[in-house]
């Protein structure tokens, strides 16, 4: 990295920690109750496209049109896409964010997949750093309320305590699919300490208050194409500072889903 791109990268981070230690910033409230509901809304659409497209196996990924785009997944390039909508993704004192991944995995199995997302105990192992400690809860058939202890890199390391509603499901042999909903997000202060404790809604600074993970995975061309689609809602950034940390806080959730879909990836290759 050249002085120019180093400047560029010191300045953004360095506007980014003084923004989060900004009177009004450094420390969020829970999201609003207008904010929650926009969420649950959009997220329910979401949800209706994909059981649409998961009860129709012609459908059941959704797929480039070109045969390039196709050719180069097959070839081992992940696809990733910015799916919110212009005027939806700023809520009131919030953000959501909608990203989705496509990657092919040669030789590996519908069943192999829902094996490894299924062991959730084995993600610490799978997913780190980002996952630190997961454990089931309590499970009734295919639905799982799941445990998980996670960092996600800002500026500093934020590490956060979170519960999530699991659910698997088949088309059949070769199509499945996963909903995850977050239900609890705690972040954790001065973890792995004898201070350790969870940020009461006041002292949070919400870098994270919901997010919600759907997985498809079909068996074509010799292999599998699973498809990974995260709807994330965060505080909002400061009228007027926009240009600065924008784009710093809008890549942390298309790189924790980017991370997420390569170590899937990897982990089915294995």
């Amino acid at each position: 990295m050249n002085r120019k791109s180093n400047s560029v990268a010191f300045t953004v981070r360095a506007i980014a920690l003084v923004v989060a230690l900004l009177p009004g910033y450094g420390q969020a409230a829970e999201p609003t109750v207008a904010a929650l509901r926009a969420f649950d809304e959009y997220t329910g659409r979401v949800e209706g496209r994909l059981e649409g497209q998961h009860r129709a196996g012609s459908g059941f990924l959704a797929l480039p049109g070109d045969r390039e785009a196709l050719a180069r997944l097959r070839a081992g390039e992940p696809l990733i896409e910015n799916l919110a909508p212009r005027g939806e993704t700023e809520l009131p004192d919030a953000m959501l964010h909608h990203w989705r991944g496509t990657a092919f995995v040669p030789g590996a199995t519908a069943g192999e997949f829902l094996r490894l997302m299924r062991g959730f105990e084995g993600y610490p192992r799978i997913y780190a750093p980002e996952v630190l400690g997961a454990h089931t809860l309590n499970s009734d058939g295919d639905h799982y309320r799941v445990a998980m202890r996670v960092a996600q890199k800002h500026v500093i390391t934020v590490v956060m305590d979170t519960d999530y509603d699991v659910a698997f499901s088949a088309l059949d042999a070769g199509h499945v699919s996963s909903l995850s909903r977050s239900t609890r997000v705690g972040e954790v202060a001065a973890p792995g300490t004898s201070r350790e404790r969870t940020l009461t809604a006041e002292e949070a600074h919400g870098f994270l208050w919901r997010l919600n993970t759907y997985w498809s995975a079909e068996e074509r061309d010799g292999g599998l194409m699973i498809q990974i689609e995260s709807v994330t809602l965060t505080r909002s950034i400061p009228t007027g500072l926009g240009w600065a940390i924008g784009p710093f806080v809008e890549s942390v959730p298309r790189d924790s889903l980017e991370f997420t879909l390569t170590a899937t990836r990897n982990a089915l290759r294995r």
